[in-house]
């Protein structure tokens, strides 16, 4: 089991790593479209509030649970 885990961390390593070296090697046009445009600050600016709510609904679920663990 443990040459298992190995393997798989080693493996999950080497993917992690390799992946933003071949994210630099060739423009997205689509990018530098919504660059040029100003665009990409609005995407930035949606994605943020998701994932703000989503985090925001996570510590609320949070405090419910420990509330209702404590009862």
């Amino acid at each position: 089991m443990k040459i298992i885990n190995g393997l798989l961390a080693t493996l999950l390593m080497l993917a992690f790593t390799a992946t933003p070296a071949l994210a630099q090697t060739s423009p997205t046009p689509m990018a530098d479209l919504m660059r040029s445009e100003g665009r990409i600050y609005v995407v930035i600016a949606v994605m943020l509030t998701i994932l703000g709510g989503l985090l925001l609904y996570l510590v609320r679920l949070d405090r419910k649970i420990s509330k209702l663990e404590k009862e």
